[in-house]
Parts: C-alpha cells; structure tokens; sequence
C-alpha cells in the first residue's frame, strides 16, 4: 500500500516542492494552510487535496485523513516579520507545531514527522562550520520560535514516542521565492539602486530548494524517537557581497553595489553549515549554486513580478 503524505503549509516556496517531490515518487499528498490557488495550479505542484485552513488539531483531524508521513512546512520565514509582529510569529510556528504533534498523539502515532527549522537558532554562532551540537542563542524572535518548535518536537518523541526529524535550514533559493537577498538585490538593480545594508562581507550558506527537499526527504526515513537534527546546507560560506555582484553582473556590467555598513537588526553576521550529519545519512547538493543564482536573476528578468 502507498505512503500518505500531508505537506501543511502547502502552499509556501518550500512546502509545495515538498509536495512536488513526494507526487513525483508515487506518494499521494494532502495539502493544508493559506494560499489563494485554484486547482489547476495547486494539482500542478503535486497535491491530490488542499485544504485552506489554520493548521490546528480540528482541521486536521478533519482534513489530513490518515498520512504516513507528515512535513509541517507552515509557520513564518522572516525574522523582520517576527521583530514587528512577534505573538503573529509565535502562533505561526509554535502553535501549529504543537498542533500538528497533538494531531499526530491522538490520532496517528506511527505516522514520522519532519519539520523544517532554521539557522536562525543558533544565533551569533561562534564558531564555523557551525554543528549541531553548537549552543542554542538565536537573537531574533523567530529563531526564538523555532527553538521553541524544536523543543515541543524532542518532548513529543521522548513522552508519547513520536517520530520526527528536524532539518535546520541555512539559506534556502530557488525560482520561486520573492524574498530575502536574491530577491531583494533583483528588485533594487532593476531599479539603478546600488546600495545595500551591512559590509557586504557577511556570510550566508546557501542551498537550493531542490537539495532542500531531498534532504527533508532523507530525514523522513531517519525520523525516530531520538528526534536527530541535520544542517541544510552547501556547506560553504558565501559573502554577501559575491551574491549581490553576481546579480548586478547579470542586470548591467556598470552596476557596481555598495554597502552602507549598517547591520540589520536580529541579522547574524556569518553563517556555514556543518552538514556532515546529512552526508552521513547519505545526502548530497546537487544544484550548482553560481549557475542555479544566474537562473534565477534569469527569471525575474523575464518578468518574474
């Protein structure tokens, strides 16, 4: 018999490639969170159902039928949001990751669950590579959050023995996504503005959507009781700088980007992965990060607004 899948935040840049990826293996996939996307494109990412509903344990209890598998994709991706609207931030990821755990206790315990964390929750990491076992001190609400999630998921497996895995993820790209630096840099160089914040030799560890899913993926086998958590990474510091002139090169030669020195608040300075857990568990990147960037400049160029 067929796995089951529910994907909840289905509709969100890594939620619906989760989707995608799950469908393309033969796995039938439930989709539950916010979006407004009529059928034909929701069935074109690989959902066999959506549902447009808070996450909690009503709706899924209603909604999510009987999954093997379950990636709580929901919840917030932006550490400026969580600065301004930080109990917005808390109910988007603690909420609906104590929901989907309590879900999972009453009514599918054997189900394995993997969550898609963050970076964020180490903070201003002292050292590079940055481990799994480096201490916890996220400075932004949202990382806050998160710990917050991943905590709930290592007491859920402790006390009533469910399986998860947690996938910390640096700084995930890809066609798509309308945020963060790639996102950001496109916009302002399409307008003739050259500068950005910080020194532009703060450093960000990148990975593409696609070696992002597989990695979920890999960790949906390894869920257990003992809750292990991996690094999504390329496993390589890149500055801020390099990114922001690969775009400018790809806009106009003459665009040439400064950087006004001013940090933003809640933002680390540098960022590497220590993915050697996940490449023990048999995973590798794939995507190649400069050609991969060049595309997606590519893509806004074509008319990506």
């Amino acid at each position: 018999m067929r796995e089951l899948a529910l994907v909840t935040g289905a509709y969100g840049f890594v939620g619906r490639h989760v989707a995608r990826a799950l469908a393309a293996r033969g796995t039938p996939v439930i989709g539950i969170g916010h979006g407004s996307w009529g059928r034909q494109e929701w069935r074109s990412w690989g959902l066999a159902e959506w549902h447009t509903a808070d996450v909690t344990v009503e709706t899924l209890t209603t909604y999510a039928g009987e999954p093997d598998l379950v990636f709580h994709c929901a919840g917030s991706g932006s550490v400026a949001f969580s600065m301004t609207h930080p109990q917005h931030d808390w109910q988007r990821t603690v909420a609906s990751t104590f929901a989907v755990l309590e879900y999972l206790r009453v009514q599918r315990p054997s189900a394995r669950l993997v969550i898609p964390s963050s970076a964020g929750v180490y903070g201003a990491a002292v050292r590079m590579p940055i481990s799994t076992d480096a201490a916890l001190r996220p400075f932004s609400p949202y990382g806050v959050h998160k710990m917050m999630a991943e905590d709930l998921c290592r007491s859920y497996a402790q006390h009533f023995g469910i399986r998860s895995a947690l996938v910390r993820l640096f700084s995930v790209y890809g066609i798509g996504i309308r945020k963060q630096l790639l996102w950001d840099a496109c916009v302002k160089l399409s307008q003739g503005v050259t500068s950005f914040a910080g020194t532009g030799l703060e450093t960000r560890d990148w990975l593409h959507v696609e070696d992002a899913v597989q990695l979920m993926l890999v960790a949906a086998k390894n869920a257990s009781t003992f809750c292990p958590v991996v690094n999504g990474g390329e496993g390589r510091a890149v500055t801020i700088r390099e990114v922001v002139e690969l775009v400018a090169g790809r806009f106009n030669g003459e665009l040439v980007p400064t950087f006004s020195g001013e940090l933003r608040l809640g933002d680390p300075t540098h960022y590497e992965a220590d993915v050697s857990d996940a490449v023990a568990w048999g995973w590798a990147t794939k995507k190649d990060r400069k050609t991969e960037m060049s595309a997606y400049v590519d893509w806004y160029m074509s008319g990506a607004l």
